[in-house]
């Protein structure tokens, strides 16, 4: 099997036991009770949960996960959204403008996040939110978030006087027109139309108006960029890239980066950080704070590139300069035996989850530059090669 593959399937987790799920259930009941949840929701809503398998199997296949950089962003910024998006800005330019004037948050912005997260409202998902919340309480991997999620979902119902039935979005209990957690909701979501309800299903002045509020809570600095793709010299050191590596733009500057057309990239003792999502042949992108602040709505590196790519170009500005690489997807599987034989020959990945993460990358690249490998910190065919004959290499020592 080659390094990569078109299809990637990773092994799920064995459904739970029905007498372990009423358990779970049970003491979900209890923490409701004591958290406030009201009498009638608990055994009505909460006691009448059910697990749903496949929760677990799309929680264990997240695009995040699985795909390489070129296959994701190409999937999520197309032709479509760039031209549904200039209609939609166009469309709501009275809202846009008025939210950008109290919150800070440019309109080309919010508009990408509505378009990336449900297609601007065509698709808010389908799964019960209650039902995803508490199979995923009930799983190990991520028990306490999902718990915590769920018990504000049961409050919000009772807020917002949501029914069941209404109660819809994605596998992860995300809900309405932005794909709000029950967590961003309650404390982030905010009446745009004036009816006396915040409804982010029906109303997509509601779900505007609450992203804005989100976003600047979240640390959104007016009048800066979320980053800009780059070029990088002959013979640069990516050891430098990645998010914890930060340097002024005078300084990317001195070591021979360039905007992506090749124009100085200028002097100014802003911080930036430097990624290439997609290896040394790839794009390379100088990233600034609000990048960070984008991560604050979904933690994916990916997601935040595709965020500010997609808002770029809704707001007129042109493609990548330097074209995407021919990549298929990772196996899970593969990743995680790379991750594996990494941690043996001494290079720091962390736990050996198949996740193309951030410490994973670090210890590619720190591998890479130690056998003289471009040390872009991406897993191609020529990693897996060195790394499998350098563990040969000391089994044989």
């Amino acid at each position: 099997m080659s390094v990569f593959s078109c299809a990637s399937v990773a092994q799920t987790d064995v459904p739970l036991p029905q007498e372990s799920f009423k358990q779970c259930v049970a003491r979900l009941q209890d923490r409701a009770a004591d958290e406030g949840v009201s009498e009638s929701i608990n055994q009505n809503v909460l006691g009448k949960a059910r697990f749903l398998e496949k929760v677990i199997g799309y929680d264990r296949n997240q695009p995040e996960f699985v795909q390489t950089f070129p296959g994701y962003l190409s999937k999520r910024v197309n032709d479509w959204r760039i031209n549904k998006g200039r209609e939609m800005l166009n469309k709501h330019s009275e809202l846009l403008s008025s939210l950008t004037a109290k919150y800070g948050i440019p309109a080309h912005y919010l508009v990408s996040f509505w378009g990336l997260e449900t297609n601007f409202g065509s698709y808010k998902g389908k799964m019960p939110i209650i039902d995803s919340l508490v199979t995923l309480a009930c799983d190990q991997r991520r028990s306490e978030f999902f718990s915590k999620e769920l018990m504000l979902a049961l409050l919000l119902m009772e807020r917002e006087n949501i029914s069941r039935e209404s109660m819809v979005g994605s596998w992860a209990g995300a809900m309405g027109h932005t794909q709000f957690m029950p967590s961003a909701y309650t404390a982030y979501a905010v009446d745009g139309d004036g009816d006396g309800k915040v409804d982010l299903w029906n109303s997509e002045q509601d779900a505007l108006t609450s992203a804005a509020n989100f976003l600047q809570h979240l640390g959104w600095k007016t009048g800066f960029k979320w980053g800009r793709e780059v070029a990088l010299p002959e013979g640069f050191d990516f050891l430098l890239g990645g998010r914890e590596n930060k340097l002024t733009l005078t300084d990317w500057a001195a070591k021979g980066v360039t905007k992506a057309n090749g124009q100085p990239l200028g002097k100014s003792d802003i911080e930036a950080s430097l990624l290439v999502p997609a290896g040394h042949e790839g794009p390379a992108f100088i990233v600034y704070s609000n990048f960070n602040v984008i991560l604050g709505w979904n933690n994916s590196e990916y997601y935040a590139i595709a965020v500010g790519y997609l808002a770029d170009l809704i707001n007129g500005k042109t493609r990548l300069v330097r074209p995407l690489p021919e990549l298929g997807d990772y196996e899970i599987s593969q990743l995680r035996t790379l991750q594996e034989s990494l941690n043996s020959l001494g290079f720091d990945v962390g736990e050996a989850d198949g996740i193309l993460g951030p410490a994973t990358r670090k210890g590619v690249s720190q591998f890479q530059s130690s056998v003289n490998i471009v040390a872009d910190g991406f897993p191609d065919q020529e990693v897996f090669t060195a790394v499998a004959k350098a563990l040969t290499s000391k089994q044989t020592l």
